[in-house]
């Protein structure tokens, strides 16, 4: 994808995260972030869901001038853990993996978010049970007993001032820098009912005994010495402190998925030094080290198998049921079980260099970003609470000059203030965000950062790289025709013989046929004599006697051996498919074609359908030949015309910006190091999670499984987040729209209003968890 860096972040020498307290409302994230963005050289996001602020400083700022800014803007800001020195290579060593792993699993809320949801809880139970009396009393005017307006004052006076504490506290703090949020809102609205209910029930006629008032939706002029508005300042809070407690517990389940994944490494590990097993924690681990994995137990780290051989269960980590056969020389990836033999496992990554913790880094990175969505929602917020304070004074000053009672006025002021507060529009993108690149996460769908989402709306045409992300990346034999002139010999014998020949090269050709012909035939394959490689024809040797050549029909040319016309035909049918044809011929006659070539992966044809009825135009992308490449198009469902074949690597991302300088929004779906210019270049990158680091990096998606259909479902998933946003801003504006004239005219009691308000808030977390019911097309 395209962007254009801004100066202050090009220029920057370095990158950190600070973690965000005081803050409650998105107004005070914009806050934090303009201060921030007024230092020199300084570029951040703050981002108010996961409470951290992602910045980027030139080399004349230090984290602490950035930690000074945010204090003396009324919040607190505290760096991140410095690294862990690196370990020694003795079973005493110190956990060099931990850091990252645990900065962001706290950060992501596994221990403080746990705490603090308690104690909220406590609070908003508390608080319930003094304010329901409170309001039941209000409400009710047959059980309004004599005194009961002092019982009300006992009960309410606590709920207002320690259950709405952290609303008072923060706009307190707010108001001392000379700033304005939400949370002033709230203030201002439940500390003036309760100081009106104060002053008529000491100064005014509302203390007297026998004292009854109605409880109206609609504000009537009144005596304001004889009101008060206690249950308004105890239920708005109590309504309020519920959907704070909701947005809390919505910012864990948000954050599972990222939690799941760095709960997925093993613990310990059973280490081999000195000859010795010596178990020890898994952070210890440095890279060269060997360590064993017993079948059942889960491999500790990224590495290479060096010695035995196993099935490996990935399903927890890429979602692929199927486990995977590996042996001496394959990698393997920390997270996955080994489910059968006994492996010794080389480490090639530790720490933040796995393929988890980057999983783990991208899921967290795409949390923490803004989309454009969203800094437009943030600076709405910025200016909106001054501008609601200036109507509900206004509001209050036009009631007076209209002739009505000081209460009525001041109650269509307060209903303003209450109605108004736009918790809704800071939760609308966050709480979106968060949910759906967790679900993704669980599906094996990384998205990279929110912008992302935005991207997917556009895309018109996806370009689809071939070899390794709609063909497996690697030779397979995919027939084997016999000769049908000559007395016929079984295939398994011909894939018997020429598969002990080919296992001697290392031609991957040869390993396709080998592989084929072990997993074909009965028993061991036997081991050929007298092997010998022809450079660009074959290979010939003796096999059970027999003397065998496997080749192009060029090598058999050479032993004067000619292909019967029933093979010749069959050759020339493999090649018209693109198909590489190798010939094989013992004692002196030919007896087999075996078709070998990067077979088209099975769901491929499936996931360029799911493309159509997305409205994209698949299109193929290869360097090889034209034949091959439409070969390999008809197969997977694509149109001839829209295949783009003998490109050259570099070429790549010349031809997507082709297609986008035809109109169209381009997606790129690739997996090698040959792609990555090509996938930063398109609209969006979709990078296979089975292909390159370069890809990953470059890619916007990534798709852990590296099958085709994940695509298909990102891009479904990032538009229905989208959607998601989409409508949460859009109720979040169109309450507030409509809910402030109301108020101000009188039509809404605060106690309403704060119910209101608060449900909005709730509407908006529920509508953003449906994405968490978001399921794989099957």
């Amino acid at each position: 994808m395209t962007t254009t860096t801004p100066p202050s972040e090009a220029a920057a020498a370095h990158r950190t995260e600070l973690a965000i307290g005081g803050m409650t409302c998105a107004s005070c994230a914009a806050r934090v972030e303009k201060k921030l963005n007024r230092m020199d050289g300084v570029t951040a996001t703050v981002n108010f869901a996961t409470e951290k602020a992602r910045v980027s400083f030139g080399p004349g700022t230090t984290v602490e001038d950035l930690i000074a800014t945010v204090e003396a803007t009324g919040y607190t800001a505290e760096p991140p853990p410095p690294p862990a020195p690196p370990p020694p290579p003795t079973a005493t060593a110190t956990a060099t993996a931990a850091p990252e792993a645990t900065g962001t699993a706290s950060a992501a809320g596994a221990g403080p978010e746990t705490e603090a949801l308690r104690l909220l809880r406590h609070r908003l139970l508390v608080t319930w049970a003094l304010a329901v009396p409170v309001i039941v009393l209000a409400m009710v005017p047959a059980w309004q007993f004599d005194n009961w307006q002092w019982l009300s004052l006992t009960l309410a006076a606590p709920a207002v001032l320690w259950g709405g504490w952290s609303f008072h506290r923060a706009a307190f703090t707010n108001a001392r820098h000379g700033a304005a949020t939400m949370d002033t809102l709230i203030s201002m609205g439940t500390g003036a009912a309760l100081l009106w209910s104060l002053w008529a029930l000491f100064f005014g006629h509302a203390g007297m005994p026998g004292m009854t008032h109605e409880f109206e939706l609609t504000i009537t002029r009144g005596e304001g010495s004889s009101a008060i508005y206690l249950e308004v300042a105890a239920g708005v809070i109590a309504f309020l402190l519920t959907g704070r407690y909701l947005e809390h517990r919505a910012k864990r389940k948000a954050g599972a998925a990222l939690r799941a994944l760095l709960e997925l490494g093993a613990k310990d590990v059973t280490v081999l030094r000195d000859g010795r097993e010596v178990r020890v924690p898994a952070g210890q681990l440095a890279v060269g080290d060997h360590f064993v994995v017993r079948p059942g137990e889960k491999i500790a780290t990224d590495g290479t198998v060096i010695e035995g051989s196993s099935a490996v269960d990935a399903s927890m980590l890429t979602g692929e049921s199927v486990p995977v056969d590996v042996t001496a020389g394959d990698a393997v990836t920390g997270a996955t079980v080994n489910t059968s033999g006994r492996l010794v496992v080389a480490a090639t990554r530790i720490g933040a260099d796995t393929q988890l913790a980057r999983m783990a880094r991208l899921v967290e990175d795409a949390q923490n970003g803004k989309a454009a969505v969203q800094r437009l929602a943030d600076r709405i917020s910025a200016v909106f609470v001054p501008v609601v304070v200036l109507i509900a004074l206004a509001t209050l000053g036009v009631w007076l000059a209209t002739g009505a009672t000081a209460a009525s006025a001041f109650t269509a002021a307060v209903a303003v203030l209450i109605i108004a507060c736009p918790c809704a529009l800071g939760l609308a993108t966050p709480t979106a965000l968060m949910v759906g690149t967790g679900r993704g996460a669980q599906l094996g769908i990384l998205i990279k950062g929110p912008e992302v989402l935005e991207s997917t709306r556009r895309i018109d045409t996806i370009v689809l790289d071939k070899t390794g992300t709609v063909t497996t990346g690697r030779m397979t034999l995919l027939a084997v025709h016999t000769a049908g002139d000559v007395p016929e010999e079984p295939e398994e014998e011909a894939l018997r013989l020429a598969g002990a020949l080919e296992n001697a090269s290392e031609h991957p050709i040869a390993r396709a046929i080998a592989a084929a012909a072990a997993d074909r035939t009965a028993g061991p394959l036997p081991a050929p004599e007298d092997f010998t490689g022809v450079p660009g024809k074959g290979v010939t040797g003796m096999v059970d006697g027999h003397a065998v050549l496997a080749g192009r029909p060029a090598l058999l040319a050479d032993w004067s051996i000619a292909l019967p016309p029933g093979l010749a035909e069959a050759r020339a049918a493999a090649e018209a498919r693109g198909r590489t044809a190798i010939a094989v011929a013992w004692d002196g006659e030919a007896r087999a074609i075996l078709e070998v070539a990067d077979a088209v992966k099975p769901t491929s044809a499936e996931a360029v359908a799911r493309f159509r009825a997305l409205g994209l135009t698949p299109i193929l992308l290869t360097g090889d030949n034209e034949t091959v490449a439409r070969a390999v198009a008809a197969e997977a469902g694509i149109s001839p015309e829209h295949v783009i074949a003998e490109v050259l690597p570099e070429d790549k991302a010349a031809v997507v910006s082709r297609l986008q300088a035809e109109g169209r929004a381009v997606a790129m779906a690739g997996d090698g190091i040959n792609d990555a210019a090509a996938l930063a270049t398109a609209n969006l990158g979709l990078a296979m999670g089975t292909g390159t680091d370069a890809a990953i990096e470059a890619g916007d998606l990534t798709l852990v499984r590296g099958d085709l259909r994940a695509a298909a479902d990102a891009i479904r998933l990032s538009r229905s987040t989208l959607r998601t946003i989409k409508q949460n801003l859009f109720w979040a504006f169109a309450y507030n729209t409509a809910a402030i004239p109301l108020a101000a005219l009188g039509l809404l009691n605060p106690m309403l209003a704060g119910a209101a308000m608060a449900f909005s808030s709730v509407s908006v977390v529920t509508n953003s968890l449906r994405l968490r019911r978001f399921r794989a097309a099957a």
